[in-house]
Order: structure tokens, then sequence, then C-alpha cells
């Protein structure tokens, strides 16, 4: 059995909880930890848990808003941290104690009731990567910093059963937002972020019988609206609006079934 749940999405801090069942044993991995160490220990708390239920965190890139408070967090709790050795060393290699684990890209890593394989993603970072996690059965696809999708990308999500997939701004929002041009160009960029219509044209490419959900996720909290990507996703699926799950920058989602 495989179940995920979003704890926040957005530039105010990303964490989200994957979790694996095997028999009597439940194995949860958190991907980023972009929270502080006490918003993060009350959205836990939200979803059922603390911090001796996280088994490993797993970190995409070197973005604070990924990156947070992982190294006290590990530190504090004694939870293994994987990440690129790109990533490791834009975060200026700090002393985890020996809880780092380095990792790279279509490594397939086994944690107790699931495994998860890492894969390069097109970013404005040292080495990010995101992940598919499968227990054998289900997979659940995580692509929520990239700015346009490769064919290795394509490849890694193919055949998921649920997406988390990054829907970060509306173009005519960006270009009318108060944004310096730099910044525009960042995250409108082939390595910046995914606008609506790339993620519903990513969404589209992957669609088959069995994928049963979509989480729409990292939206702008200026250059974009939950509608707008929720109907954007659904109109690239051939889905209902309302079928779109929408990750909330400060509440996240419930438990989703993969």
């Amino acid at each position: 059995m495989l179940r995920f749940c979003n704890l926040g999405s957005g530039s105010a801090g990303n964490a989200t909880l994957v979790e694996g069942r095997d028999g009597t044993s439940t194995s949860r991995l958190l991907i980023d930890c972009g929270l502080g160490v006490r918003v993060l220990e009350k959205r836990l708390t939200t979803a059922g848990l603390d911090y001796g239920d996280i088994d490993a965190i797993f970190i995409t890139h070197e973005h604070s808003d990924h990156i947070g408070s992982a190294h006290q967090v590990a530190l504090r709790h004694r939870i293994p941290v994987w990440m690129s050795e790109g990533t490791y060393a834009a975060i200026g290699a700090p002393d985890f104690d020996g809880l780092l684990r380095v990792t790279h890209d279509t490594q397939t890593v086994a944690l107790g009731g699931f495994e998860f394989r890492p894969f390069t993603v097109p970013h404005d970072a040292r080495e990010p990567l995101q992940l598919r996690c499968s227990d054998g059965a289900r997979h659940l696809g995580v692509a929520t910093d990239l700015g346009h999708a490769t064919g290795h990308v394509m490849a890694q999500l193919a055949g998921c059963h649920a997406l988390m997939l990054e829907s970060n701004h509306c173009p005519e929002l960006l270009a009318l937002s108060r944004y310096p041009e730099f910044l525009k160009r960042r995250v409108g960029g082939r390595f910046g972020h995914l606008a609506n219509a790339a993620a519903a044209e990513i969404a589209r490419g992957l669609r088959h019988d069995g994928l049963q959900c979509v989480v729409a996720a990292h939206l702008s909290e200026r250059n974009n609206r939950p509608d707008l990507a929720r109907a954007s996703l659904a109109e690239g699926l051939g889905w209902q609006a309302e079928q779109i799950v929408v990750a909330d920058p400060r509440l996240g989602t419930a438990w989703l079934a993969v």
C-alpha cells in the first residue's frame, strides 16, 4: 500500500510525506524539508505523525524552500538524509554526522515497504533530482521544480498511478506581476518553473487508464490561482476540474492513496 500527504507546497516551504506499508511494516519518506522545525512539527501532527515516524529525508535540491530545516531535523532526530552530490556541495557540505546518503539519477533506493528512484530534471540548481516512488504495484511520480519536461523526465514518470506535478504560474499573471524582469525570465525560463499550460501538456503525455490522482503543486501565490491550475490540468487530462487536487501552500493536502 502506498499513500502520500503534502504538508505545504510553494515558496513558503515544501514538504511531502510518502508512506509505504508491507504487511505489518510501515516506512515513511519526507521529500524536502523546507519548513521551519516548529511549523513542520505542527503539520506532522495534523497528518497524525511526529518526527519519530520519519525513516528518511530526501532533498530534491538546495533552494531554501526545499532544504529549509533538513540539517537541524536530521541531527536532532537521527534521520538519514538523501541528496545528490551536487546538492550537498551547493549547501556548503555541512557535517551530517554520518547521516548523509548521496544518490544520483536512476539509482533505486529501498526503504522498507517501498522504494524510490531519483531522476534529473532541468532546473536552476546544482544537481536537482525529483522522485518516483513505488511499492511494486503502485507508482507515485513527484516533479515539482523544473522548467520543462525532457524525454528523460517523461520516461521516469510514465505509467504512474498518481502524480504530484508543478503548476507554478500563469504566464499572463507573471507578466503583470511586480517581479523584476530578471526574475520573470528566470521563473518562466527553461530552467525555472512550469506554467499551467506546460504542466497540462505533461499530464496529457502521461495520461493512461491507471492514472487516478493528480495534484497541482508549487503554485505561486502571486502569479497563479488554484482555479487556473485546476482548470488547465483538467483540460489536459480530459477530467473534471474537481478531480484535480491542489496542494495548498500552507495546508498541503489530506492523505491521498496511490
